[in-house]
């Protein structure tokens, strides 16, 4: 390899950093230039070293590493450290992915390592949007939560807070009574992972949270305007709105 692997640790236990960097001495070819307690600290990392490899903990405190990497948006390559098994998924094994359960060997740990060097590809964002689909579904859980990037921040957006999100192209937008934030998601995701009693698909490009929703217009004769506490106004389609009639009880 003609140049040194550039490298970041993010873990929010310090013992687990100094065992990676400990591990880490026989290779050579890897430099680590930082490291960080946190997703937060992550993301600023990311973006000030742009390191070809990062050592990420899955479980951590405020922002998981999960959370963190969903706003990356040309993420490096990732070795995944955890110490939870429910996240030790198939989707771990996809190309340039790699997971180390902890506690884990001096072996298995330059085993993730020399898989990596041997890789000349980095993480794909689709699998990563996969490994997190998958994780949250293996929890059964709903989101409580939307992470988005704003300028070189990460900010955590409760989805009470959420007003409605919009859909445009490959993206889409976060409304909320202050802000609009984009987010790489698609509405199929945001369908399946918020609770449907509280958001609902009132149309291909809106869904709303019904708690936000000030009235109902009558547009045409099978048509309604969603008329929003914030004042904006969105469409339901003809579905749309059985849907919406379903969930209000109406």
């Amino acid at each position: 390899m003609s140049h040194k692997l550039k490298a970041i640790i993010i873990d929010d236990e310090k013992p687990a950093r100094e065992l990676i960097k400990a591990y880490l001495k026989v290779f050579t070819e890897v430099e680590v230039l930082a490291e960080g307690a946190n997703g937060f600290e992550g993301v600023k990392l990311i973006q000030q070293f742009k390191p070809d490899l990062i050592f990420l903990d899955i479980q951590m405190p405020k922002v998981s590493g999960l959370e963190m990497l969903e706003v990356i948006e040309n993420p490096p390559k990732v070795i995944f450290t955890t110490a939870y098994d429910q996240f030790a998924i198939k989707a771990f094994e996809l190309n340039a992915i790699d997971y180390l359960l902890k506690p884990f060997s001096k072996d298995r740990f330059e085993q993730a390592v020399k898989k990596v060097l041997n890789s000349q590809n980095t993480t794909h964002k689709e699998s990563l949007n996969n490994l997190i689909d998958k994780s949250l579904d293996n929890e059964n859980s709903k989101l409580t939560r939307i992470v988005v990037k704003k300028n070189s921040n990460l900010e955590m957006i409760p989805v009470d807070e959420v007003i409605y999100i919009e859909a445009s192209d490959d993206f889409v937008f976060i409304h909320t009574a202050d802000n609009r934030y984009i987010k790489s998601r698609t509405m199929k995701y945001f369908q399946s992972h918020l609770n449907e009693h509280q958001f609902v698909r009132i149309h291909r490009s809106y869904i709303v949270n019904i708690l936000s929703i000030h009235k109902i217009e009558q547009y045409e004769k099978d048509s309604h305007v969603v008329v929003l506490k914030n004042s904006d106004k969105i469409n339901a389609s003809k579905n749309g709105y059985k849907l919406l009639k379903d969930v209000l009880g109406m």
